[in-house]
């Protein structure tokens, strides 16, 4: 099995290189291209085959990766999409193949690791490892999104407020949109930039304001762009409409805290009834290893415990369930 593993490693990392050299080379070519059509000096093509080549854009997204083999084949379950838009919306410049190379290296490494130090008896633990060492970027692009999106739902009553204020000054939406990613600092700032500079360059405001939403999966924000839209369309006073918006989401925000504070003691209660179990099975483990062997070594004993965590697991999400109210 070792073999089997260390010749799909070896084989992954060749490929990988093989492909980083191809596509560089590849980004070298185009880039050499476009510096000669912008400089002018472009070669004239000699070919009329070629003359009928459609001329490479000056910007395309993405346009390097969409070639990479990993992606190429995790296209057909949408993961370029996924992944693009939940490092989008973690606030990084990763790319989707960097994101699935990052999690095939991290699961081989937990199946070396468990292969390597599982002992006998043990089998199940290295696809466990694997498993659980290749989800952590996954679950790191997760946390990072929820900081980051809590950091935005923060700042974003006092940005309403600011653009209501800048609109009543006599400036237009455009240019108070501008003016927010001057005076917050980010991650608000960098939405409202992008939006600005999407809009800037001629994209139809309505549709960058929807692409906004798309980033911040909020619903203050998708209340925000609603009420924008709809007052494009129906007309009335924007700066009234966004003072009343910050008002509603401060409430939100104070009803929010009340709920987290009443609900402290069943989260708490949540984790003391998850984490007691699994103190205790240490302790009998370090203790009395012939007595909790039995939940090791014993196939009758390995389904009782997988079942005890399986209803630990069950337990714990519905106590997890009955805590979060969402307002």
């Amino acid at each position: 099995m070792a073999l089997y593993l260390a010749f799909f490693a070896a084989l992954w990392l060749a490929t990988l290189g093989a492909w980083w050299f191809l596509t560089r080379a590849a980004r070298s070519a185009e880039v050499t291209r476009m510096r000669e059509r912008l400089a002018g000096t472009a070669r004239e093509k000699r070919s009329p085959k070629r003359e009928k080549k459609k001329a490479p854009a000056l910007i395309e997204a993405g346009g390097g990766e969409r070639q990479l083999l990993v992606v190429r084949l995790l296209g057909r379950f949408r993961y370029e999409e996924w992944a693009r838009r939940l490092i989008e919306q973690a606030g990084l410049k990763w790319r989707p193949a960097r994101l699935a190379h990052g999690c095939l290296a991290l699961a081989l490494l937990g199946m070396w690791t468990g292969m390597r130090l599982a002992p006998a008896g043990w089998g199940w633990l290295a696809p466990a490892l694997a498993a659980g060492f290749g989800a952590l970027p996954v679950v790191y692009l997760l946390r990072r999104r929820r900081n980051r999106l809590r950091k935005f739902e923060a700042l974003f009553p006092e940005s309403l407020e600011f653009m209501a204020r800048s609109m009543r000054a006599g400036h237009a939406f455009s240019v108070s949109l501008e003016m927010l990613h001057r005076e917050f600092p980010e991650p608000l700032a960098g939405e409202f930039r992008r939006t600005f500079e999407e809009h800037n360059l001629g994209l139809p405001l309505e549709t960058a304001l929807v692409k906004l939403s798309q980033r911040v999966p909020s619903m203050d924000v998708h209340f925000f762009v609603s009420a924008v839209l709809l007052q494009r369309r129906t007309g009335g006073n924007l700066a009234e409409i966004l003072d009343k918006l910050a008002s509603l989401i401060r409430e939100r925000f104070k009803l929010r805290g009340k709920i987290r504070a009443i609900s402290a003691h069943g989260r708490m209660t949540g984790m003391a009834l998850t984490s007691i179990p699994i103190v205790v099975a240490l302790l009998l483990l370090y203790l009395n290893p012939g007595y909790a062997g039995f939940f090791i070594t014993d196939p009758t004993g390995r389904m009782m415990a997988l079942a005890a965590a399986g209803l630990q697991l069950v337990g714990y999400a519905v106590i997890k369930k009955i805590v979060s109210i969402e307002i």
